[in-house]
Parts: C-alpha cells; structure tokens; sequence
C-alpha cells in the first residue's frame, strides 16, 4: 500500500456536495475523487509549462534565424523550372 499523508483541506458547499455526489456515483471515496482531482491539475500544469517551454524555444530558435538576416546566395532555381518539373514527374493533374 502507498505511503499516504494526512492533509486538512476546506471545501465550499457545493464543492462538499458535487465531491459526495461523484464517489457515490463512482462508489468509491471521497479522498480518492479529491486525489484524483489533485492528479489532473498538476498533468495539467506540467503540460502547459511543457508547452511554454516549448514556444520560448521556438521563439529562440526564430529570433537567432531573423538575426542572421537574409540568405546572401540566392535561389538557384525559378518558380517555374519546379512547376516544369514537377509536371514532369506528375503529368497534369486536372486532366
């Protein structure tokens, strides 16, 4: 069995009531639906600030680009030497 640790918590009315409600549904008890409710807020947490991480590492990765500016080479190819050969390879679609 896992270790548990005894916590005082106060719950508004409704919250008592909506919290009996769901075990009884549930039959099982009422530390168990609050657990549980404990469980989803912290998932929901870690992954915003998953997310969050996520977007400033991206945001990173966007400003570093934007500050070497522009690529100096240039394209080596047109826009319509792809379509050429890309109807090549496919054949008109439409028809």
């Amino acid at each position: 069995m896992t270790t548990m640790i005894r916590k005082q918590v106060y719950l508004e009315p409704r919250q008592d009531a909506q919290v009996k409600l769901l075990a009884a549904e549930r039959k099982t008890t009422e530390a168990d639906i609050i657990r549980e409710a404990i469980d989803t807020l912290l998932d929901e947490v870690a992954r915003q600030r998953r997310a969050q991480q996520a977007w400033e590492e991206a945001l990173a990765f966007m400003e570093a680009r934007y500050a070497k500016g522009a690529v100096s080479a240039g394209r080596t190819w047109t826009r319509d030497e792809l379509y050429e050969e890309r109807l090549g390879r496919y054949g008109n679609l439409a028809d």
